[in-house]
């Protein structure tokens, strides 16, 4: 019987090709897929469980579809991703609206957990997260002009903060034969924006051992008819000069990086267990900037670490006076139970770090203002994404502006412009963050 399956994803975009692959799977095995969950046979939602954030996004979104099931518009709630593989006990004791659960490493059986669950069985499979299946089909979710290509699954990093290596396990770069067919794939459906992800690309190739890294792999992706090719995520210390120059020499990967570094205080860092100093993070960006004069470079922080102290924030607030990074993910730090970080003495007060967070997010903010400002009156290459009749207007998006992360451009043309086109907008002023402009004929 072709069951209908509704699929929600939450989390990052890691976990929303996961979703696709689920979905996939489900739709040549007869099902009818849907991102409805009103009315479906079977609603799959797939977590995160990274923060404490995540973990409550779940949690309200498993009783939010409760509450269809209570009100017979749905039968079956099945609860994959990284919350069921980190919470499984606690899912069965204190969520009893779950009917079946999927870990990290069992995407692949959400075919045979759908029929258990409506033949009346309770499936909970948890397969060996270090040997997940990668190179599955995907039904893409995306705008059809953009779409993710996720290279590897997993992380070895092992930052004291982060529990992902326990979620997913360690890293495993998928082929790049299996890749470029993929993109080929991606391309030939009319995708104009590359997203490449995973956790830390630049480690790409690594564990293959076959001379594979993620110069080689971005080098054959530019050779198919792309327009962008944007980069999630490079570790600083991994960035080799061969990948430098091959971002600066080919013309569609556009020059957006975004370069986690979590802090700028060495012994923060240290505690982190990251992999570099401060000086050799300056010593990167320089590298960049005199390599890319146009970079955008975005990063994540973490305010709150145990060990912070005043010294140590004002340090970090310094850097970010000194280095104008245009775009910047500051969080608060969130002791994770089975991390080193949550262990550790002289933790932060919650109330000192949220502060903290409050006051780099002020500074950035008066940052990325200047930089909108020294935007004004150029001409930028934009991605129109539609018109928003809420604004009036068309939105879209330059090469400094990935997508859900950052800001949109929102301009005014004289025809019809569709989505997925690339225009030219002159830059004419700032609206609530976002830029405003015209479109060049």
């Amino acid at each position: 019987m072709p069951y209908k399956v509704a699929f929600v994803s939450l989390g990052c975009a890691k976990n929303l090709v996961n979703t696709e692959q689920m979905m996939a799977l489900c739709r040549d095995a007869g099902f009818v897929v849907t991102g409805d969950p009103e009315g479906a046979d079977v609603a799959v939602l797939n977590t995160c469980g990274f923060i404490e954030s995540a973990k409550s996004e779940a949690i309200n979104s498993i009783l939010e579809l409760a509450e269809l099931k209570k009100a017979g518009k749905l039968k079956k709630l099945l609860v994959a991703g990284c919350f069921a593989q980190r919470y499984p006990e606690e899912v069965c004791q204190e969520l009893p609206e779950v009917d079946g659960m999927l870990g990290t490493g069992s995407y692949t059986d959400v075919v045979t957990a759908v029929n258990q669950l409506m033949a009346g069985g309770r499936p909970e499979f948890f397969g060996d997260i270090q040997h997940t299946y990668e190179d599955g089909a995907r039904m893409v979710t995306t705008p059809p002009y953009t779409a993710y290509l996720k290279i590897a699954e997993g992380c070895s990093n092992g930052c004291a903060f982060c529990v992902i290596p326990k979620l997913r396990g360690r890293y495993r770069s998928r082929s790049m034969d299996s890749l470029l067919a993929e993109a080929e794939g991606l391309a030939n459906r009319g995708v104009k924006e590359l997203i490449v992800i995973a956790q830390d690309i630049t480690r790409y190739g690594w564990d293959l051992k076959d001379g594979t890294t993620l110069a080689k792999l971005l080098t054959e992706l530019c050779k198919l008819p792309f327009h962008w090719i944007r980069l999630h995520y490079l570790y600083p210390e991994a960035v080799t000069d061969e990948l430098i120059d091959v971002i600066a020499r080919e013309k569609k990967i556009v020059h957006y990086l975004d370069i986690p570094i979590q802090h700028a205080n060495d012994g923060i860092l240290k505690a982190m267990r990251r992999r570099n100093t401060k000086g050799e993070i300056i010593a990167l960006f320089d590298k960049l900037r005199a390599a890319m004069p146009d970079v955008v470079i975005r990063t994540s922080l973490i305010c709150g670490l145990p060990g912070e102290g005043e010294a140590e924030f004002e340090e970090l607030c310094e850097f970010l006076k000194e280095q104008r990074l245009q775009r910047v993910g500051v969080f608060q730090f969130s002791p994770e139970e089975g991390t080193l970080a949550a262990a550790m003495d002289h933790q932060v007060e919650p109330e000192v770090a949220a502060r903290r967070v409050e006051l780099v997010a002020d500074l950035q903010s008066r940052i990325m203002d200047e930089y909108n400002e020294g935007r004004l009156g150029t001409c930028m290459e934009v991605l129109c994404e539609g018109f928003d009749p809420s604004e009036g207007c068309y939105v879209g998006r330059t090469y400094a502006d990935s997508v859900d992360i950052d800001g949109r451009v929102l301009f005014t043309a004289t025809g019809l412009v569709p989505a997925g086109e690339f225009v030219w907008v002159r830059l004419t002023g700032v609206s609530d963050g976002d830029l405003t402009g015209e479109m060049e004929d």
